[in-house]
């Protein structure tokens, strides 16, 4: 401001009305830096006196203003510090007028910043100086200004941030580049700030302490500090000059809080692998046995670490089995289990292979063809189910080089193996007991399912939906029931029924539909009480002959309809046919019958959308699940022993499983099945199958997948019985996640570094399903002071000691108020809800890293 700009604003003061009880005006003008020294007496104003107030004449001035002159108004031009009660004149200044003309001044009292601060706003006046970095301030609203709170916020308003924590501007910073030259926030600190007050706060909050200082050996030393925090520093003797002496718990909060942030944890992913390999984190832990950095979750290296040690140790027979599981499950909670996902998981259903493999070391026992099929369905099963999701991981995974060689262990344990010997033992009982008459002792023939499941409904004139889903073997029913069990408010229940042989689409499809006989013509049709059982449209007609409030329909034209246009399709129908196709159409094509696995994972996906269809826009109640058959499917590629010749038979019909013929022979290698049992058999057919999965050997490809013999995995068909509840009804469950609860008592923190006991209240099963959730410790404005882990609540086990979890916590190092009440979050992942928040108080008393 101008002498010309400081009369005119000093004259709108003086002709504002004086207020009540006022007979004149006193304006105080006050110039801490004597800007205005030589020009204040030039300021003239009518019926105003000036007089220049100074460290010497406070006492005359204070006598002139009371004593000499009470009357006259004042213009006092003065350096001196008014709120001072030191000064002469302190109750004067109070309740007269503050005039500012300096810019600094005028910043400080538009802050309302006291005036010993003033030398911290001089030294950063390019900062106050620009407009934006006022209101970015000012949005601050800050109540007590102190040089702490002063540096924060502008190092955070320089970073575009808008916290007043140090954490916030150091990761901004290390965010931009790592190259110091280049760094922006660096630069604007040299500009408007002081860049050496930022290393100084890297060295009092983080212990980062070099001559030559460097954006680079900063992270590294934030990083291998946080990791030592998880490892016994023995191990880490020649990185010990990235190592923090005090505040370790800092960095680790620090790199915790960045490695888990949802925007920017990619940056630190790039940079934390640039420092792995800069340490050689390989050969740091060359000679450090897996136990001792297991729980480390801050370098990528530590889950290709844990990933070789199982893998070694499966490829070198060692049957610490239970062990690899439990390392394999305590990753899942680690950052980067994500990135290498798909090999745990498939390295965890190869260790559950061979986890089965060493229940049955000495064999898997031969038994009678029931107790087979019952051992099959309560417990061999999951061997089927391993193989295929280790190789739904396999493919997720891509080209791994590691699998490749875990790929052939997985073969034998499943094809020459599991295969070999459940299969021929299972040929030799059924050879014993099943040929003349396929059926077994208490299990539901295919063919009678209308007449036993159906038929009930149809006479209490209740609606039924029937699904079939072609090729939907046993164990993956099996894992349908435990997503369905977790998603509908309803029941199900899992049976099985023995499929018809041959075990194909045209028998089993056949079979499903009501019926009194079914026979085979002369060209090999399938037909129901002498009517067609091909396609949908020959399946309509089956379904009308019993019904004319039926109908049969694929699950894609259902799919494609909206909730209004499924009403209308469905309106007065009462006995439901649902196909679907998703396995089959896939497996029993030979260019995409590698794909079998991941068509039963999509399958399973679009079963329980049609189950949620039928209850939420058709109102149905009574659903079916089942199939026409199962399948055999092996990854590898067959070899000549996998395949036989033909036998010299007069053959109706001829497919890689099974062989129709009228003749009757006993035929080394294979099973002769009379279908007088299944069908009308005027024509008197026998159907051939190979022992064991042999495959007949016939032109073409597609010998992977196949189906029509009579294995335990192609004739063992799932039936889910589904009924659907509503809330209120009788029976009916909420579908709820498993609570997280903590249970330790203590309520006090004394430690830096504790640990708190969690417990997962309900197993998963039916209605409960998993929760996952994050913790922390927080303060009451919610700013998180630790580190935040996370637990996975999935644990199935009924043993509640098997569900409890022991989490450890970090907390910053920072002073804190044992008055003051700080909390435990406990937060869902899914829905980012607080499920619980608990008081805690803090009182460590001397804040100490040595806590371990």
């Amino acid at each position: 401001m101008n002498v010309d700009q400081i009369t005119t604003a000093l004259l709108n003061i003086y002709n504002e009305p004086l207020e009540e009880g006022e007979k004149r005006r006193i304006v105080f003008w006050t110039d801490v830096d004597e800007e205005f020294k030589d020009d204040f007496e030039t300021v003239q104003i009518d019926g105003v006196k000036v007089i220049h107030l100074h460290k010497n004449n406070q006492f005359y001035t204070k006598h002139l203003l009371e004593e000499e002159d009470p009357t006259s108004s004042y213009l006092i031009y003065t350096n001196l510090d008014l709120e001072s009660e030191k000064n002469w004149l302190y109750d004067t200044a109070m309740y007269s007028k503050t005039f500012y003309a300096d810019k600094l001044s005028l910043i400080m009292k538009d802050l309302s910043m006291d005036q010993a601060l003033r030398p911290i706003v001089q030294q950063y006046f390019n900062f106050f100086n620009r407009k934006e970095n006022m209101q970015r301030l000012k949005a601050f609203e800050i109540k007590v200004y102190t040089k702490e709170t002063i540096e924060l916020a502008m190092m955070n308003i320089l970073c575009k941030q808008r916290s007043l924590d140090f954490e916030t501007v150091l990761r901004a910073v290390l965010m931009d580049t790592l190259d110091d030259e280049d760094n922006r926030y660096l630069q604007a600190f040299d500009k408007y700030f002081d860049v050496h007050t930022f290393w100084d706060y890297t060295r009092r909050l983080y212990d980062y302490q070099r001559e030559e200082t460097s954006l680079q050996t900063l992270f590294m030393h934030l990083a291998v500090t946080a990791f030592s925090q998880s490892i016994d520093n023995t191990y880490l003797t020649n990185v010990q000059q990235f190592i923090a002496d005090q505040n370790k718990t800092n960095a680790y909060v620090f790199i915790d809080h960045w490695m888990h942030h949802s925007i920017d944890q990619s940056i630190f992913q790039e940079y934390i692998m640039e420092t792995e390999k800069e340490i050689q984190l390989k050969n740091l832990l060359s000679d450090v046995p897996v136990d001792a950095f297991k729980d480390a979750g801050i370098f990528p290296y530590i889950d290709r670490a844990v990933i070789l040690y199982v893998s070694n140790s499966i490829m070198n027979q060692q049957e610490d089995y239970d062990n690899y599981l439990d390392l394999i499950e305590l990753r899942r909670t680690k950052h980067f289990y994500e990135k290498y996902q798909y090999i745990y998981e498939a390295l965890f259903y190869t260790v559950k292979m061979y986890a089965f493999y060493k229940r049955f070391a000495y064999g898997i026992p031969q038994q009678t063809d029931i107790e087979m099929y019952n051992a099959y369905i309560d417990d061999y099963y999951v061997m089927d189910t391993y193989y295929r999701k280790f190789y739904v991981a396999f493919d997720a995974e891509g080209n791994s080089e590691l699998l490749l060689k875990i790929k052939p262990l997985v073969e034998n344990l499943y094809t020459n193996w599991f295969m070999g010997e459940l299969s021929a033992n299972w040929s030799g009982a059924i050879a014993r007991e099943v040929t003349d008459n396929w059926t077994l002792p208490g299990v539901q023939n295919q063919q009678d399912f209308y007449q036993s499941f159906v038929a009930p409904h149809m006479e209490k004139n209740e609606r039924a939906f029937v699904v079939i889903s072609d090729a939907l073997r046993y164990e993956v029913g099996k894992e349908l029931q435990e997503r369905l069990d977790s998603e509908i408010m309803g029941t199900s229940d899992m049976d099985t029924m023995l499929s018809v042989v041959p075990s194909v689409t045209k028998f089993g499809m056949a079979a499903l539909l009501p019926h009194r006989k079914l026979e085979v013509d002369e060209k090999g049709n399938v037909l129901a009480n002498g009517m067609s059982t091909s396609g949908i449209d020959g399946r309509k007609k089956v379904l009308a002959s019993y019904s004319n409030e039926s109908i049969a329909i694929h699950f894609d034209a259902i799919l494609k309809m909206n909730k209004a246009e499924r009403r209308e399709t469905f309106k007065g129908k009462k006995l439901i046919y649902i196909y679907h196709d998703t396995i089959d159409a896939t497996g029993d094509n030979a260019d995409k019958e590698m794909e079998t696995f991941d068509a039963a994972e999509q399958a399973m996906d679009q079963l329980s959308d049609v189950v949620r269809i039928i209850r939420n826009d058709l109102s149905g109640t009574h659903i079916y699940i089942t199939a026409d058959h199962g399948f055999l499917y092996e990854r590898d590629k067959l070899t000549a022993s996998d395949f036989m010749h033909k036998t010299e038979l007069e053959p109706f019909e001829t497919s890689r499983r099974y062989i129709l013929s009228h003749e009757k022979k006993e035929v080394s290698g294979q099973l002769t099945i009379d279908t007088t049992s299944i069908l009308d058999n005027e024509n008197q057919l026998y159907a051939y199958v190979p022992n064991a999965t042999i495959r007949y050997r016939i032109q073409g490809g597609g010998a992977n997948f196949v189906h029509g013999g009579a294995s335990l995995q192609e004739v063992i068909v799932p039936l889910l019985s589904v009924k659907n509840k509503r809330a209120g009804q009788k029976g009916a469950k909420d579908i709820q996640k498993v609570d997280i609860q903590l249970t330790s008592t203590t309520r006090n923190v004394t430690n830096s570094i504790f640990s708190l006991a969690f417990f997962q209240t309900e197993k998963v099963a039916d209605k409960f399903n998993p929760r996952t959730v994050v913790t922390y410790m927080a303060d009451g404005n919610g700013a998180v002071l630790s580190n935040e882990e996370r637990i996975i609540g999935d644990l199935t086990s009924e043993n509640p000691k098997e569900r409890e979890f022991n989490i450890q916590f970090v907390l910053k190092n920072m002073t804190y108020d044992k008055n003051k009440t700080y909390y435990l979050v406990i937060k869902d992942m899914e829905t980012d809800v607080i499920t619980e928040k608990i008081p805690f108080t803090i009182n460590l008393g001397i804040v100490s890293d040595f806590d371990f």
